[in-house]
């Protein structure tokens, strides 16, 4: 087992000694996305994973009832933001950090594979020179295995490539935050279609993940409700994903799994608000500058995608 996920391990171990983090979820069903706050009870201090922005597509309209109710939670609860985590440059919605961070603070952070995204979707929106590519939106670029903190709780970051160049999970105490990598075990895992996607690596960044202990408990990004389920869930253990998830439990091999996941991918639409979504993530949820009238505009590049 590589250096960074020994240190995982060896921190999840300390983290159920020591005290596990809280973790409260929000679960925006427009986009069927989950953001947390997970703060440590001690210090108080606190991080916001993937938040949403609210986004009317056919208006061209932004609202914050979402981030609002994640602001309330976090001052109710006498909080500090350290962190505002972002697990990858998400097609699906619009981050709200930048929002969040002037009402709470905090360092905005990506994986440092966030430059090579910058670069594919610079040039498929034809972003203009303004637009730096150098990951500077963000206030902190990891790569695999940076330790950070949340109060007393430590944390470390893990590359997980494969449905995104530039995806990673956060490991803080003993939870884990995994973006889009793995679904609940009835739905299965991310696509890997996207530009820079690799089913390859997707497949092997899970493998890597489900080398943590069976108990560590992991916060998923998306719920879909698989078939037969009638509730929305976003939480789950390593266990039950290294035996029961659908798509890549224990047996299944890379082969096998490439084949399924570059054969299912044929078969998705492209997510709904992909366009104006990555536009915005990749800026660390900025929107474009304003032009000569004082109107901000997203873009469609057609026949690009």
């Amino acid at each position: 087992m590589e250096s960074a996920l020994n240190e995982a391990v060896a921190q999840i171990e300390r983290a159920k000694a020591a005290g596990s983090p809280i973790v409260h979820s929000f679960f925006d069903e427009p986009t069927n996305t989950a953001t947390y706050v997970v703060w440590d009870p001690v210090t108080r201090k606190a991080a916001i994973v993937d938040s949403v922005l609210d986004f009317d597509a056919a208006a061209g309209r932004t609202r914050t009832a979402s981030a609002d109710a994640v602001i309330a939670y976090v001052r109710d609860n006498g909080l500090t933001v350290d962190w505002l985590l972002e697990t990858h440059a998400h097609a699906d919605h619009l981050s709200a950090a930048p929002y969040l961070q002037k009402a709470l603070g905090g360092q905005l952070a990506i994986g440092r594979e966030i430059i090579r995204v910058q670069n594919v979707f610079g040039k498929i929106f034809n972003a203009g020179t303004d637009f730096e590519r150098d990951g500077s939106e963000f206030d902190r670029l990891f790569d695999d295995g940076d330790r950070f903190a949340i109060g007393d709780i430590e944390a470390i970051a893990l590359h997980v490539p494969g449905h995104t160049p530039a995806d990673m999970a956060y490991v803080i105490g003993d939870a884990v935050f995994t973006g889009d990598t793995l679904f609940m075990p009835d739905y299965g895992t991310a696509r890997a279609d996207f530009p820079g996607g690799d089913a390859r690596q997707l497949y092997r960044s899970i493998r890597r993940l489900m080398q943590l202990p069976d108990e560590t408990r992991l916060f998923l990004c998306h719920d879909y409700k698989a078939a037969g389920r009638d509730q929305y869930v976003w939480e789950t253990t390593v266990g039950a994903q290294r035996v029961g998830n659908v798509h890549v439990h224990e047996g299944v091999n890379e082969d096998d799994f490439v084949a399924m996941r570059t054969s299912r991918d044929a078969t998705l639409s492209m997510p709904k608000l992909i366009l104006p979504s990555v536009q915005v993530n990749m800026r660390g949820g900025h929107l474009p500058e304003p032009e000569a009238n004082g109107t901000r505009y997203l873009k469609i590049p057609l026949d690009a995608l």
